[in-house]
């Protein structure tokens, strides 16, 4: 008979939460980069809300299935809920930091930067999810609390108006023209 001391696993702690924040801060990051239009500092603060709302209560969701997936919607709900509150009235401006650009086309993220600024801050968040982060519809109706029918409308309506907004410029840019 065995009379060892039996243990617990020891719950999650901070040592814990500061690898998964390191694992998933940047497509956090990247995600609030697109749906704050391009702009690094409010993307950055929108990461840094999500982070520390997670924090709070690491113990509970470091059991979840899909922390990451949970932090994602977390990092949407505080950019809506931003954009709802009437006290922000920063607005991105015309100029972007000098950073280092890997991409291939600078030109044709900055005109796509510019084109999702227009739409609202629903519309946006319904095209990064389904487009930047290829999350289904259904995925994308339960992180925005909607229905698949208005995530599959509100689409086809932002889609449109991007196309409305980049006309020609897209066309020359992605060789569909």
């Amino acid at each position: 008979m065995d009379h060892s001391p039996t243990t617990d696993p020891a719950p999650p702690g901070p040592l814990d939460f500061l690898e998964f924040a390191t694992a998933c801060g940047g497509q956090l990051y990247r995600t609030a980069y697109l749906l704050t239009g391009g702009d690094t500092h409010l993307a950055e603060d929108l990461v840094q809300e999500a982070l520390s709302r997670m924090f709070v209560r690491w113990k509970r969701l470091a059991r979840l299935e899909n922390p990451a997936g949970y932090a994602q919607t977390v990092l949407v709900n505080a950019f809506l809920s931003l954009r709802r509150r009437r006290s922000s009235r920063e607005r991105v401006t015309e100029e972007f930091p000098d950073l280092g650009v890997t991409d291939q086309d600078p030109a044709l993220r900055l005109t796509l930067l510019r084109a999702l600024r227009e739409l609202s801050a629903a519309d946006r968040a319904v095209l990064v999810l389904r487009f930047w982060e290829d999350r289904s519809v259904e995925e994308t109706a339960a992180t925005l609390d909607l229905t698949s029918t208005a995530v599959r409308s509100r689409s086809h309506r932002a889609l449109g108006r991007m196309r409305a907004l980049l006309g020609d410029t897209f066309a020359e840019h992605s060789g569909l023209g």
